[in-house]
């Protein structure tokens, strides 16, 4: 499909960031705004097709951005059959990192888990960077001089995003470093700041209590986790897998969803499992509608153009000392959210409380 920058960009404001006062919304990419997972699954490998034939006879890698692509990083990864690994934000067990920063973002720390790059870099050709959009290039440049100056190794790289606003300035240093650049639609950011400043803010904003509330919650073991390295066709196959289970321990809730509407929540880097639940969903006759929590503060407004009109601060289900936030939840049938979090309860039911301001069944699902 032929994209334009009507259908993957929106523009809000964040908030108190000094560094940029705008964010660039994509109302297909199953993050902030609620989408069909069908249409979020389809942009993805729209830019995994970018690359198809590109690289013939050589062995990738591709490496998804924490938070937000994650999941483009996964589906691209299954359309291209390779190896996959996202950056993250989270602690991994037993694991070394290779640092790095992201300048603009509102939590900077990014890492790569090092013992997997150590395993897998004598056995790739050439990295593949996987983003929702690039801006300058920067936090990629430096992920890119990281791994250069530890392997000291004549790898190549290359990088594919939904969006790319890189002025003449930055492609020229991609150019000059051979770093070859792959999008759907080409952006221009120079109005984006004052468009943001516009926009009131006037949004509805909701501090959601951690205290008790009725929810069904389902076990799902043997998980797959992209914070280390995997085999994207194994990926899909855990997802598949995660899909049956769901079915088999929820029973009447798969079996009659025909026409019902669904809402599937993934939280924060967690993001691919739930997309993919959601398409199962739609194959199954259901209106199904899917987003995630996030790290990101977003001003809301009441604006009709504006993106995002209501939000919901909640405590991260990974850490409950981390605020967190889910914006525009809707009216369903039946509600899934789907995590591989730990089972931290206060969390959990700050989430769950947002929801059921307008939903009352409600099923967490937890990968673990």
């Amino acid at each position: 499909m032929n994209y334009q920058q009507k259908d993957l960009v929106r523009i809000a404001k964040r908030e108190n960031n000094t560094k940029r006062s705008y964010l660039v919304v994509d109302p297909l990419q199953g993050k902030h705004v609620p989408v069909e997972p069908s249409k979020a699954l389809n942009l993805f490998k729209s830019l995994a097709e970018k690359l198809q034939g590109k690289y013939e006879g050589e062995r990738l890698l591709l490496i998804g951005f924490a938070e937000t692509a994650t999941a483009i990083g996964a589906q691209a990864a299954i359309t291209l059959e390779t190896k996959y690994i996202q950056t993250t934000r989270e602690v991994i067990p037993d694991a070394r990192y290779l640092f790095f920063s992201e300048a603009h973002s509102h939590a900077t720390e990014q890492k790569l888990v090092k013992d997997d790059i150590d395993r897998v870099i004598n056995d790739i050709d050439r990295i593949v960077f996987i983003e929702d959009e690039v801006t300058t290039g920067n936090t990629i440049m430096n992920i890119i001089k990281i791994i250069t100056k530890e392997y000291q190794k004549k790898t190549k790289f290359a990088v594919a995003s939904l969006l790319n606003g890189m002025t003449e300035e930055y492609l020229k240093i991609y150019q000059d470093e051979k770093i070859e650049l792959h999008y759907l639609v080409k952006t221009d950011h120079s109005t984006y700041g004052d468009r943001a400043e516009t926009f009131k803010g006037d949004g509805f904003y909701y501090k959601c209590p951690d205290k008790a509330a009725e929810y069904t919650t389902i076990y799902v073991k043997n998980r797959m986790d992209a914070r280390r390295l995997i085999d994207s066709g194994k990926y899909e196959e855990a997802c598949e897998n995660l899909w049956r289970e769901i079915r088999e321990k929820t029973g009447n809730m798969t079996d009659n969803i025909s026409g019902k509407k669904i809402l599937v929540i993934g939280t924060e880097e967690f993001m691919f499992p739930a997309l993919y639940i959601g398409r199962k969903m739609e194959k199954e006759g259901a209106e199904v509608r899917c987003h995630s929590t996030t790290r990101s503060p977003i001003a809301v407004s009441l604006e009709k153009e504006y993106p995002l009109h209501s939000r919901y601060e909640l405590k991260s289900l990974y850490d409950p000392d981390r605020r967190t936030f889910i914006y525009d939840i809707g009216k369903y049938d039946k509600a899934l959210i789907v995590t591989d979090s730990p089972e931290i309860k206060e969390s959990q039911e700050t989430l769950i409380n947002a929801v059921r301001m307008q939903n009352k069944d409600i099923t967490v699902v937890r990968w673990c």
